[in-house]
């Protein structure tokens, strides 16, 4: 045993004392882990919100829908569809209340009769600028 401590003691001339090495690789895999994570959370937040505003039911893109689909071969019909669904878009501004009142006002004839005629060109011309200005 005593052979054995007496290695230890033999001084080594070719080996360096041992140094410090700076090392900062867990601090930038730390970073990387929170950049990647804080962008996947972003992409399901953002793939949440289009899934979800998807599905919801948009009143102003439904009746736009039916308005750009009116036969107007039922005049009747297209009449008090075009003042029912029209309506929806008579508040966006002063313009369109006014020419959604003209509409209305045009379409009177067709309404409340039994039997009516096809659109004469003004009231077409009317429905048409009405039309033209909706946005959704």
């Amino acid at each position: 045993m005593d052979k054995l401590d007496n290695t230890y003691d033999i001084p080594l001339h070719d080996i360096k004392p041992l140094i410090e090495v700076q090392e900062y690789s867990l601090y930038y895999f730390i970073a990387i882990i929170t950049v990647a994570t804080i962008i996947l959370l972003g992409i399901l937040y953002l793939l949440y919100r289009y899934l979800r505003d998807r599905k919801k039911y948009n009143e102003r893109k439904e009746h736009f829908t039916i308005l750009e689909a009116l036969d107007f071969e039922q005049t009747k019909q297209a009449a008090y569809d075009l003042t029912h669904y029209g309506a929806t878009f008579k508040d966006d501004t002063p313009r369109h209340l006014k020419h959604y009142e003209l509409m209305v006002e045009k379409l009177e004839p067709y309404k409340y009769k039994k039997s009516v005629e096809p659109f004469d060109g003004e009231t077409l011309r009317q429905i048409d600028v009405y039309k033209g200005m909706l946005d959704v």
